[in-house]
């Protein structure tokens, strides 16, 4: 039996580059010690309570984020508010969780997933869409229609996050 230290994510937005191109799924290993006692050596750290933290050690252990093969603390502060969120409670989940966490993240982020088209616009005003080409206008306006219905009040919602958390798992 082996020790599985590397697991495959994938963004609940994504994270854009500068060239407009949406990065969503990626890979993160598991934590060490330094990957946890590194960055409170950073001057830029006030203490274990100060949240530079998280984006430190996240973009220690991020491993690979859509075709950006290196990841720094760039990329992770430019994350939106979900999937930040998200990948601490990966974090959480694959250093601190058991087997049924894991499942439990995973089978959410299912259900969060819209089949909406992301669209966005460099900085040069090109809209593109996770894979770098020109969206079809006629199919993303019915896709993003599709996903207004679908998103109805019918529909229950993800409670929004009042603060960033730590997940607590069955292991600690």
């Amino acid at each position: 039996m082996s020790l599985q230290t590397r697991f495959d994510f994938v963004l609940p937005r994504g994270y854009v580059d500068g060239n407009g191109t949406v990065h969503q799924q990626g890979t993160m290993r598991l934590a060490t010690a330094r990957d946890e006692l590194e960055p409170l050596r950073d001057p830029l750290v006030d203490g274990p309570d100060d949240p530079r933290l998280t984006v430190l050690v996240l973009a220690r252990v991020v491993e690979r984020l859509g075709s950006l093969e290196l990841v720094t603390p760039h990329e992770i502060e430019g994350l939106f508010a979900v999937d930040l969120a998200f990948l601490q409670d990966f974090y959480g989940v694959i250093n601190f969780g058991g087997q049924d966490d894991y499942d439990a993240l995973l089978s959410a982020q299912q259900e969060l997933v819209s089949p909406v088209t992301v669209r966005t616009t460099s900085r040069s005003g090109v809209e593109a869409t996770p894979d770098g080409a020109e969206p079809d206008t006629a199919a993303t306006a019915a896709t993003a229609d599709s996903a207004a219905l679908a998103a109805s009040p019918a529909r229950p919602s993800r409670p929004g996050r009042s603060a960033i958390e730590e997940i607590s798992g069955a292991g600690r």
